[in-house]
């Protein structure tokens, strides 16, 4: 996999970039200007980022991922993920057939529903998973696979299924490892 340079991303005009920053020389980025990258964060392969996006500290996002961020935002905090093709939208059309639809059509016309995402500290997200615009996965939470979110959820729950519920407590080990890691870090 090959990254843009750190000349490359500063050149994209983006509003934040972080240290040791990588993102693939294959993603797509619109907006850039509305986008924060955070220290040792990673964007692979075919991944699409628009809108507003802000990106903590140690976040992964995998490749082929969909992050929209619209005009409200998703925000993600430090150390979480998106697995393979996970998609995250802060805007959805109307579908019941009430308006018009897609962004060919002036909002005069639509109804479109525009709410932040949050993704807190520790939460990753399953590959081929979904989540829908005005959802906080709250801090810890693991969404399984093909998993589709549409409700906030609470801290440190494993969730999973269509529409997502939660089937267990996860465990917190992570957060030890987490302190032994900045340690090292801070070497």
């Amino acid at each position: 996999m090959a990254y843009l340079t750190r000349e490359q991303l500063d050149a994209m005009g983006f509003k934040a970039v972080g240290e040791n920053v990588k993102v693939s020389d294959k993603a797509s980025i619109y907006n850039p200007d509305q986008i924060e990258l955070g220290d040792f964060s990673r964007i692979d392969d075919f991944c699409v980022i628009s809108g507003r996006v802000a990106i903590g500290k140690y976040v992964h996002i995998a490749p082929f991922c969909l992050a929209a961020g619209g005009e409200k935002g998703i925000f993600m905090d430090d150390f979480s993920g998106l697995a393979y093709g996970v998609q995250v939208f802060s805007q959805s059309d109307d579908y019941s057939g009430r308006t018009l639809t897609n962004p060919t059509v002036s909002d005069k016309f639509k109804s479109e529903r525009k709410a932040a995402i949050r993704i807190g500290r520790h939460v990753i997200i399953g590959a081929s998973s979904m989540v829908f615009p005005g959802v906080d996965l709250a801090e810890g939470c693991s969404v399984g696979a093909m998993t589709l979110v549409n409700k906030s959820t609470q801290p440190w729950g494993i969730y999973a299924g269509n529409p997502a519920r939660r089937i267990k407590d996860r465990k917190k080990d992570l957060l030890e490892l987490e302190a032994q890691f900045l340690k090292e870090q801070q070497k």
